[in-house]
């Protein structure tokens, strides 16, 4: 089977790392057809935007895509490709695995967690209303009449939606990522003692979902600010995280930093007939061009691709693949060294040549 993957390249370091990726999978042996199209400052350069709809049309069409690190303002500016894709794409479900490699540094040992995040709403819905303008005045003065909390009036303001149908995808989406496989636990992540009706509810529909998979997988909850304390403490008392969205963008780098970084980071972002799979590290510009960064997290993402395509015995080679080369420690990017300045370590692309190698 030949399968067609829209393939974007991204900002900074993401056409040396998703060159990689594209290496490695086509040495598994499985075929692809690549749609390559570009989001991001160059898509700003050519069409005026960064994400043209030239690029929902090929994912939509193709259903599959793999991407690049795309550069998102800070303060100003549009607000994040990688939002918009999930949100126009309906990708609901976040999944960051977090598994520790041998051979890469870490104060941790066999962390094997995953963490499953809602993608559409919350803090990330994107519904703000900026200091001083009129609608921003009209809103605090309603949320006055209607509460009795006095607001500044000098205040922005972000709105946290929380949804029973989209909580319920989101854990429904967790435990059957549990049941398949073969995981024993799923862990509500919450601050429901403070925010009683929007993360309330959210943990009011997990246990609703839980009880239909009662005796199967077992069910807990934990609020937020302990789960950080403990996953620091005692990482290996979790198996399967499900978070809110702002949640589960923070607690996903806290777990990356257990197994050594974001640069192993891999992600997936998934709805009920498109994924799209990406690292989780960002653009790093300074880099740029330089043949230099670490391409694990976006090879692993391809890996998930592959998972995701039902290529599963092609997806455990490469990772298998991947787990050897950074092992042995010879050819790998100088952050995977003793010494980073150690000159035999190579560069992006003779890390992922050594990975192909393993391949054949």
């Amino acid at each position: 089977m030949v399968y067609r993957v829209t393939l974007i390249s991204g900002d900074g370091i993401g056409p040396e790392v998703t060159r990689a990726a594209k290496k490695c999978l086509e040495a598994t042996g499985v075929k692809f057809v690549w749609d390559e199209v570009i989001a991001g400052s160059k898509a700003i350069e050519k069409f005026g935007t960064p994400l043209p709809e030239y690029v929902l049309k090929s994912i939509r069409k193709n259903k599959v895509a793999i991407k690049g690190p795309i550069i998102t303002p800070i303060g100003t500016g549009f607000r994040s490709v990688n939002v918009a894709l999930r949100q126009e794409l309906n990708l609901f479900a976040c999944l960051r695995p977090v598994k520790s490699i041998p051979g890469i540094k870490s104060p941790y040992s066999n962390i094997d967690l995953v963490i499953v995040r809602e993608n559409t709403e919350d803090l990330y819905a994107g519904i703000e209303f900026k200091k001083g303008e009129e609608n921003t005045r009209k809103l605090i003065g309603l949320l006055q009449k209607l509460q009795t909390k006095k607001l500044k009036a000098d205040c922005a303001i972000s709105i946290k939606p929380i949804s029973p149908g989209a909580t319920r995808e989101i854990v429904s989406f967790a435990f059957e990522y549990a049941q398949k496989f073969k995981r024993k636990k799923v862990t509500a992540v919450h601050k429901a003692n403070i925010m009683k009706y929007t993360d309330g509810l959210f943990l009011e529909t997990a246990r609703r979902v839980a009880r239909e998979y009662s005796g199967k997988i077992i069910f807990d909850d934990c609020l937020v600010d302990n789960l950080a304390m403990q996953l620091v403490r005692n990482p290996h008392n979790f198996d399967v995280l499900v978070l809110p969205n702002l949640y589960g963008d923070i607690i996903s780098d806290l777990c990356a930093g257990l197994i050594g970084g974001l640069g192993i980071a891999a992600g997936a972002n998934i709805g009920k007939n498109i994924a799209l799979f990406e690292a989780v590290h960002g653009a790093a510009p300074k880099y740029a061009g330089l043949n230099k960064v670490n391409p694990t997290a976006m090879i692993l993402s391809g890996a998930l691709m592959l998972e995701y395509l039902g290529e599963a015995l092609a997806a455990k080679k490469l990772e298998k693949a991947v787990a050897e080369v950074i092992r042995e420690g010879k050819f790998v990017t100088y952050d995977l060294k003793e010494r980073r300045d150690d000159p035999a370590a190579v560069g992006t692309q003779g890390m992922a040549e050594a990975i192909c190698r393993k391949l054949s």
